[in-house]
């Protein structure tokens, strides 16, 4: 388990910071929009807040889960980057997004970059999986870029979703 607080991975270009009740509003927005689909959505107000707080469980429940994405120069908050586990995910899957207008210019890359080489120093994972909608060319190409390999037999909760396995060496 790990203390509230106890964590912040800083890039060249970003923050990844632990959520507080202030992000909680721009996430519901991107869950409540066409933007959540590949993640099940839209989603109204209480699932929304359901999963912001899974997101926060899992830090107490498994020592990872969710950072929000800062940019360093101002301190903007312009997305997720997270590691989630539990009962709806049969392996620990890198997840990523970032908010409407942040799209294209490799943030999500960077956030899924270091969050994933923290994962696998921090918690000795042999790999993690990511799971994408298909169609969601972004980020399937954020998954390559990483070096993830379409995983057509990982375990998985949604058949529909490709799986895309990263390794730790």
């Amino acid at each position: 388990m790990l203390e509230t607080g106890a964590i912040t991975i800083r890039t060249e270009r970003l923050t990844l910071r632990l959520p507080d009740i202030g992000d909680f509003e721009a996430y519901a927005r991107l869950m409540a929009s066409p933007r959540s689909a590949g993640m099940g959505g839209p989603f109204d107000l209480r699932a929304a807040w359901g999963m912001y707080c899974h997101d926060l469980a899992l830090w107490q429940l498994f020592g990872h889960g969710a950072l929000l994405i800062d940019l360093a120069e101002t301190g903007e908050c312009i997305g997720q980057v997270g590691i989630n586990h539990g009962p709806l995910f049969p392996e620990k899957e890198l997840g990523w997004f970032v908010y409407e207008g942040y799209e294209g210019r490799g943030f999500a890359t960077e956030a899924a970059f270091a969050l994933r080489g923290w994962a696998f120093a921090t918690l000795k994972l042999p790999s993690l999986v990511s799971h994408i909608a298909p169609g969601n060319t972004a980020s399937i190409a954020v998954a390559e870029r990483l070096g993830a390999r379409h995983d057509p037999a990982a375990p998985r909760t949604d058949p529909a979703h490709l799986f895309y396995r990263h390794h730790s060496s």
